[in-house]
């Protein structure tokens, strides 16, 4: 072999190793980014799925009341704007749905208002880390998320209805027929029908 051919055999060398320094170099920051945006995503996921349990807690709260106001309350139409709960177990029910995402809830259920439309805000936090990596720190790091969900009201009536009399509504589309004096818990409909619980945001 000639001097030129084992010359050109030597800088080729240190140039593999520094290509192969830096593929394996950004396959490890490339592993690092993944498991950040997997722990991010779980953390999400179980914001969402909180604040969906304590808007949907407070729901079942709203139906309970209206079923006993129906007949009672002179003026029972009002609990069917939305605005006449209290969420005692808001709270609760999103812990319960967080630590079946392997989270925990972080400051409570906080009541929100969105769009003129009650909620809440609950912020979590995951129970597991990013996980070991090149990076310091990660493997005590947890993800945090926040989410809010509302409580929106479905139905409307006329504006002259009589809620001592009987008043037909109108829930998207499904007609729903109350009458006070002669109410039975079974007239009223699903939850889901008269008030609908999703994200704010």
């Amino acid at each position: 072999m000639t001097p030129g051919l084992r010359d050109d055999r030597g800088q080729t060398l240190p140039l593999y190793i520094w290509l192969t320094g830096i593929l394996l170099f950004a396959a490890f920051a490339f592993f690092v980014f993944a498991q950040a945006a997997s722990a991010r995503n779980g953390a999400q996921s179980a914001a969402d799925a909180a604040a969906l349990a304590a808007a949907q807690d407070s729901r079942d709260e709203l139906m309970t009341r209206l079923e006993g106001a129906i007949g009672e309350d002179d003026d029972w139409l009002k609990w069917l704007r939305g605005d006449l709960y209290e969420g005692a177990g808001a709270t609760g029910a999103a812990e319960r749905l967080a630590a079946q995402n392997d989270a925990t809830v972080v400051g409570g259920a906080v009541p929100a208002t969105v769009n003129g439309l009650p909620g809440y805000r609950v912020s979590i936090e995951t129970r597991y880390t990013v996980g070991k990596s090149i990076i310091p720190g990660t493997e005590t790091m947890h993800a945090k998320a926040h989410a809010t969900a509302v409580i929106q009201p479905r139905c409307t009536y006329a504006s002259d209805a009589d809620p001592e009399k009987s008043v037909q509504l109108d829930c998207a589309g499904q007609l729903v027929d109350i009458d006070p004096e002669d109410f039975r818990s079974d007239d009223l409909p699903d939850a889901s029908v008269l008030f609908s619980v999703h994200l704010a945001e």
